[in-house]
């Protein structure tokens, strides 16, 4: 099973850079197979997906964040990496990884998630 774990800084000023990261281990970023996506979810709200990384380094994003959001892929470190630009305290959340297999149609493993907040 492909395990992921999410790491960066626990706390950001507003109007810095989010850089988060997550280690991918028993799986490649490099399977066709395989979509790594970016999900947070804020207190008290739904769960929201930021975007995702295939293979070749195609991102997707969602629309209210492509403006300041960069995915990129690290495939020496087998990582996955996410930058949120010019954060406000509504970017306080919970972030996680989740792959998604374009075989199996679904979701089919997640990190733990890591708590970021946004504030001065």
């Amino acid at each position: 099973q492909v395990q992921l774990q999410e790491s960066g800084p626990g706390l950001v000023k507003p109007s810095q850079t989010l850089s988060l990261q997550c280690t991918v281990s028993g799986g490649s970023i490099t399977n066709a197979d395989y979509v790594y996506n970016w999900i947070r979810q804020s207190p008290g709200k739904e769960l929201e997906w930021l975007g995702s990384a295939t293979r070749g380094n195609i991102n997707f994003y969602n629309p209210a964040f492509k403006s300041r959001t960069i995915i990129s892929s690290d495939t020496t470190r087998n990582l996955v990496s996410l930058q949120l630009n010019s954060v406000t305290p509504e970017d306080t959340a919970t972030y996680y990884c989740a792959l998604w297999v374009l075989s199996l149609a679904d979701f089919d493993s997640w990190g733990q998630g890591t708590q970021v907040t946004v504030s001065s």
